[in-house]
């Protein structure tokens, strides 16, 4: 800490990843932990810090406040949000701009049942599960009391509860797959589709009504693989490339160096149970072009 109270510079870049891995894990939106995190700076610069023995733990506090303050509004925009709602990727590779400690709470699955929460149970959750902090202090950011907080951490670990107990593919297993649809859906091979998605799989799109995309999950392998090719016929994507997203690999699709859209999937028995493919352009801008 400088003598004013203001963080240093290297006090901030050490605990910039919590400040953001908090605000993405309670928002499940990169742009928006972002506008979260610069807004942090600027209250951690404007404060007077001197009398902060744990910077980090003070920081973290004030992501959690102002995500919590930002969930409200923007669970009114989701509600009116065109078909399924996925969360922003998160690119993870080790040369990423925003860089968070990877684990199960930041893969798609997890965000896509944390926005099934409350805002309240979700910052309980983050806080308490990810973040070690004690309910008395949850309680402060949410205004509660510390047994109010304990029942939302105790309500929102039971919702995810399932998302954990689900086998979790290796990334090998994982890149394999991925590379096997996109060379079967390229190759309008609806056999090799069906056999690499199990019977009662399911499909999510999310184009935000920027893009075509089908407006309600889609189930079964035979229909989906369908889909798959008739989305090849149409797009014409020319390239593709395998990232890493969230902790997990990713397929990118690209048509023109533009990326198209970005599937992240869940395998179980070495079959895709879950395809969810993200084409709004407005969500993916952050990871660029090739």
């Amino acid at each position: 800490m400088e003598p004013s109270g203001v963080p240093a510079e290297a006090d901030w870049r050490s605990h910039r990843s919590a400040v953001f891995g908090a605000a993405y894990r309670i928002l499940g939106s990169v742009a928006e932990a972002e506008d979260v995190t610069q807004e942090v700076w600027l209250r951690a610069a404007a404060a007077d810090l001197s009398g902060v023995r744990d910077l980090r733990a003070w920081l973290v506090t004030v992501a959690a406040r102002a995500s919590y303050n930002v969930l409200g509004s923007a669970r009114v925009r989701r509600e009116s949000y065109v078909g399924p709602w996925l969360p922003e990727p998160l690119l993870t590779v080790p040369d990423a701009a925003a860089q968070v400690l990877v684990d199960e709470s930041v893969s798609t699955a997890m965000l896509v049942v944390m926005e099934t929460l409350t805002p309240a149970e979700r910052v309980a959750l983050v806080l308490h599960d990810v973040f070690d902090f004690p309910f008395a202090r949850i309680a402060e950011v949410l205004g509660s009391t510390p047994a109010a907080g304990r029942k939302l951490a105790s309500r929102a670990r039971a919702r995810v509860a399932a998302v954990k107990e689900r086998p979790r593919a290796s990334r090998a297993e994982t890149e394999r797959l991925l590379r096997a649809f996109k060379a079967a859906a390229d190759a309008g091979n609806m056999a090799e589709l069906v056999e690499l998605l199990h019977p009662e799989a399911v499909y999510v799109a999310d184009g935000g009504g920027r893009v075509t995309a089908a407006r309600r999950p889609v189930h079964g392998a035979g229909t989906i693989a369908l889909l798959a090719v008739r989305q090849i016929e149409i797009r014409r994507p020319d390239a593709f490339q395998i990232v890493e997203v969230n902790g997990q690999p990713a397929l990118a699709t690209y048509r023109g160096g533009e990326l198209v859209w970005l599937d992240t999937v869940e395998i179980a028995d070495g079959r895709i149970t879950t395809l969810r493919r993200l084409a709004n352009p407005e969500k993916f801008s952050h990871i660029g072009h090739i």
